[in-house]
């Protein structure tokens, strides 16, 4: 394995490395091997302020540019980014324990392809929306970026949940500070490079790893107009507090506790075959994962050994071995709370059919076997709680409503799937479960679709035209019927 160690001792402010003004670092320990990756600088509250103020400066110009002229520095940005996929992936592979069959697209290629979207909707949509009034003449909608932003992203998926807000910010004309987590610090530190080499003008994207403290003042921060989250949903519901009581514009992508139903007529074959990519993604640490498998009792049986087998037979390893499928968890601490909820479940009398432990062949590394418990009650704390690790239950139920009403019963709604070979059956159960997203035999999130949840996972959307409009703010231009009708000089700003 690589023993090179990645030290960023500088912060990225204003286009440049820039010294931190405190002397805080973080320690980012690799996953599988728990030894020391690299060092980071930590952004205490002098560094936020000259971050939020040189994305101030740089919002005129930015905002000011042509819709082409921004996408065309996207498309330098995007090149950048993709020429550096396969040293991204790895990096990422190893502070996270992210397989690196998953992290090559996720954190490797996706950026990029999220930044060469949205260079393309702007791109294609340069142009007012000039609509008549209903009483005479005519008004003019623009679209204004919203401002400076404040992006906070977390561990699970670094590059892509940090992509799915900067380059539609970006897009939009809006500029950036980015405040990644302590624990991928490091490959946070590849989108000042690509910027860079891309040629971004200097504030446009800044980037301040810190701890909790120093992301809450970058949250209040009276230079920022608005807020991007990503993460659990205690810490959102306390920054959309903060934002609501500034008046505040706020994304909120957050907790998940997803279905994974299987009906009567599913093809238990293909169900089996994507297990691993629907519910247990990234070992598990993967807010929208099917964790709640939900089986018809007429064929739980069937179900439960399916499942078993399926994941007795994945293979436990090192994350940068491209065979490997489950990986070790982010760190100790996240290894010990999936312990403990593996110690609930037990504790509570449901039966384990594979996993429980750690693997005894993994001496090193925050490694947990995927667990899978069957029989579970919906009201168990194992089937309402978001564990972040590999673990499952199966829960049965006798009649499609009843495992609707199971679905939704529950805090969340990020996700979902139906296993059925009739897909106008799971378009209809689709269209009856309270989640964001939904999948019928698949799920793999779209770029061109927006992705988001409801009740406590979140507010609003990301990806998709619909993940354009939370950077943008529109303002209505009124000509009156004498005005002359000829179309308004100066182009549109989105």
């Amino acid at each position: 394995m690589d023993t090179t160690t990645y030290d960023r001792t500088a912060l990225f402010i204003d286009g440049e490395p820039t010294s931190p003004s405190t002397i805080s670092v973080v320690e980012v320990i690799e996953a599988a091997t728990e030894k020391l990756l690299g060092t980071a600088a930590l952004a205490g509250p002098a560094d936020i302020d000259a971050a939020v103020a040189a994305a101030r400066r740089a919002l005129t110009s930015w905002g000011a540019r042509s819709a082409a002229d921004r996408a065309d520095h996207l498309d330098r940005f995007a090149a950048a980014l993709k020429s550096r996929a396969k040293q991204t992936a790895a990096l990422a592979s190893r502070e996270n324990g992210m397989p690196l069959s998953t992290s090559i697209n996720v954190n490797g290629y996706a950026p990029a392809l999220m930044v060469e979207y949205y260079a393309r909707l702007i791109r294609d949509a340069d142009r007012d929306d000039v609509r008549p009034s209903v009483f005479g003449g005519r008004t003019v909608v623009r679209r204004e970026p919203v401002g400076v932003v404040a992006a906070i992203t977390p561990w699970n998926y670094p590059q892509s949940l940090a992509a799915m807000k900067l380059a539609p910010a970006l897009a939009a004309g809006c500029t950036v500070v980015l405040k990644p987590a302590p624990e991928t610090a490091l490959d946070a530190y590849v989108f000042a490079d690509a910027a860079q080499e891309a040629g971004l003008p200097p504030g446009v994207l800044n980037i301040v790893p810190a701890d909790r403290e120093a992301g809450a003042y970058l949250v209040e921060h009276p230079g920022v107009d608005k807020v991007a989250f990503t993460g659990s949903t205690p810490a959102g519901q306390a920054i959309g507090e903060v934002c609501g009581r500034l008046l505040r514009p706020v994304t909120l992508e957050l907790g998940g506790k997803s279905v994974s139903m299987v009906t009567e007529d599913a093809d238990l074959e293909l169900f089996a075959a994507k297990l691993l990519e629907v519910s247990l993604v990234n070992n598990g640490q993967t807010c929208h994962a099917g964790t709640r498998i939900l089986a018809p009792r007429s064929r739980y049986a069937e179900v439960v050994e399916a499942v078993t087998e399926t994941v007795r037979a994945l293979r436990i390893g090192d994350p940068l071995d491209r065979a490997t499928q489950i990986g070790p968890l982010v760190s100790a601490a996240q290894r010990e709370r999936v312990l403990g909820y593996v110690e609930s479940g037990r504790a509570d009398g449901y039966r384990i059919t594979t996993g429980g432990a750690v693997p005894g062949d993994q001496p090193v590394g925050w490694y947990v076997q995927p667990t899978v418990f069957e029989g579970v009650d919906n009201r168990a704390r194992i089937a309402r709680e978001e564990i972040f690790g590999p673990v499952l239950t199966i829960t049965p139920f006798d009649t499609e409503q009843e495992a609707i009403a199971l679905a939704n019963d529950s805090r969340y709604g990020l996700g979902g799937t139906v296993w059925t070979t009739d897909e106008q059956r799971g378009l209809a159960i689709a269209d009856r479960i309270e989640s964001g997203t939904f999948g019928v035999n698949h799920y793999l999130l779209d770029l061109a679709a927006p992705f988001g949840g409801v009740k406590s996972s979140g507010l609003g959307r990301e990806l998709g035209p619909e993940g354009l409009a939370p950077y943008q703010r529109t303002k209505s231009v009124y000509f009156g019927t004498s005005a002359a009708a000829a179309p308004v000089a100066g182009g549109s700003r989105r």
